[in-house]
């Protein structure tokens, strides 16, 4: 896409999103039409706001649900390195 094309795009796409923006905060049945879309889109934001905590939870308990399978099993896996090369050296401070 040439340089012309992208700056031709990018004109129509905001005088189509200047016009839409206009009519909703403009006129009287755009000022309407955003009234009743508000509490719709605030739903949909709690909503999602939910579904992402219990997807995180979900998560967490899957990790839980490895870690402890892998205990059981004796697989532990790569374990993070040691803060201290030997189990007798302290820290300097």
């Amino acid at each position: 896409m040439s340089d012309n094309s992208r700056a031709i795009a990018a004109s129509v796409v905001g005088a189509i999103l200047g016009a839409v923006a206009g009519y909703l905060f403009f006129s009287e049945h755009g000022r309407r039409l955003r009234r009743q879309i508000e509490p719709v889109l605030d739903d949909f934001a709690r909503d999602l706001s939910h579904f992402r905590g219990t997807a995180l939870t979900a998560a967490g308990v899957a990790s839980e649900g490895w870690k402890l399978l892998n205990e059981v099993l004796g697989e532990s896996g790569p374990q993070p390195p040691s803060r201290y090369p030997t189990p007798h050296q302290t820290s300097p401070f």
